[in-house]
C-alpha cells in the first residue's frame, strides 16, 4: 500500500467520524424540550423616583415599562395620563409600580388633606425643642399628649391623648426622615386625631403648657392614667404593707403606728416648804 493510498483512508474515516459525531450532537439536540419564555405584551406606570406621601405626580415623574400579562399589576395603569395630576397618599419608590391604592381622588389634589383618613383631623400643635422630644418627633412616629395645668393653684400634669401618629414637623411632611431617625426641629407638629381627641388638645393647649412623650411605634396600647398633682409628687412615701403568713396563707397585715411622742421633761424646784414643777420645751431640751 502505498502512500497516497493511505491517505485516502484517513481522509474517509475522519469524514465518516465527523459524520457520525455531527449526527449524534443533531438527535441530542432536538431531544431538549422547547422552553417557552414570557414575553411582555402590555405596559404599566413606575416611577422614575421616589416620590413622598402629599406629592402631585407630574409626567416627568413617571414612565412606561413593558410587563409580562401573565403577572399584571392589581390596580396599575397603562397610560400616563390616568396618574398625571393626582396627590399621593403612599410613598412610592424608584421603579414601583403606581397603583389606585397609592394615589387620591383627582379632586382631593396634593399635599397632606388626601393622605388624612376619613373621619380623623389633622391638628397643630406648638412646640419647642424640650416639649418636642428634642426635634424627634417626625412624620410617621407616635406620641402621647400630656398637657400641665393649674387648677385651683395647684399644678396637675396627664396624659390627655395617646398613640397619636405625627403626620407632619413644621412644613415638612416626608415619612422618610423617620426611617433614617434624623432630629427635625420645628416649632409646629401637626397630629392625625380624631375630633374628640382634637377638641381635647385645643382645651389643653388654652389652659395650660403641651409636652410630647414619643413611643415605640410597637407599642399601640392606649394609655389613661389619673395624672399627678404637685401635692402627690412632694409627698413622702407611704410605708409598704408587711406581709404574714397564717396557717400557710399570706396575709398582708397593715403597717404598726407610729410610735407616741416621748413625754416633756419636768425639773422640780424646792424652796423650804415650797415644791414647784416647770416643763421643760423641746426647743429649750435640745439647747
Amino acid at each position: 500500500m502505498n502512500r497516497q493510498t493511505r491517505t485516502l483512508i484517513v481522509v474517509a474515516l475522519a469524514i465518516v467520524l465527523a459524520s457520525v459525531a455531527s449526527y449524534a450532537v443533531y438527535r441530542a439536540i432536538q431531544r431538549i424540550p422547547v422552553r417557552e419564555v414570557a414575553v411582555a405584551s402590555h405596559f404599566t406606570v413606575v416611577a422614575t423616583e421616589r416620590l413622598p406621601v402629599g406629592t402631585l405626580v407630574e409626567a416627568r415623574q413617571l414612565q412606561l415599562v413593558a410587563w409580562p400579562e401573565s403577572a399584571p399589576v392589581a390596580g396599575g395603569f397603562r397610560t400616563i395620563e390616568e396618574v398625571v395630576g393626582r396627590g399621593l397618599i403612599s410613598e412610592v419608590v424608584q421603579n414601583e409600580p403606581v397603583t389606585e391604592t397609592k394615589l387620591a381622588v383627582r379632586e382631593a389634589g396634593g399635599g397632606l388633606p388626601p393622605s388624612i383618613p376619613q373621619g380623623m383631623r389633622a391638628m397643630s400643635v406648638r412646640v419647642n425643642d424640650m416639649s418636642g422630644v428634642a426635634g424627634f418627633a417626625v412624620p410617621g412616629t407616635r406620641v402621647d399628649v400630656i398637657v400641665t395645668v393649674k387648677p385651683d393653684r395647684e399644678s396637675v400634669s396627664r396624659v390627655v391623648v395617646s398613640n397619636v401618629q405625627v403626620l407632619t414637623s413644621g412644613t415638612k411632611f416626608d415619612p422618610q426622615t423617620a426611617r433614617t431617625g434624623e432630629a427635625m426641629p420645628a416649632p409646629v407638629v401637626t397630629l392625625l386625631v380624631t375630633p374628640q381627641d382634637a377638641e381635647r388638645i385645643a382645651l389643653a393647649q388654652t389652659e395650660g403648657a403641651i409636652m410630647l412623650a414619643l413611643r415605640n411605634p410597637l407599642d399601640v396600647v392606649e394609655v389613661e392614667t389619673k395624672g399627678v398633682r404637685m401635692s402627690g409628687l412632694l409627698a413622702a412615701p407611704d410605708a409598704p404593707p408587711v406581709r404574714t403568713v397564717v396557717q400557710g396563707r399570706p396575709r398582708v397585715v397593715a403597717p404598726p403606728p407610729p410610735p407616741p411622742p416621748p413625754p416633756p421633761y419636768t425639773v422640780e424646784t424646792i424652796r423650804g416648804a415650797q415644791r414647784s414643777q416647770v416643763v421643760v420645751e423641746p426647743a429649750q431640751q435640745a439647747r
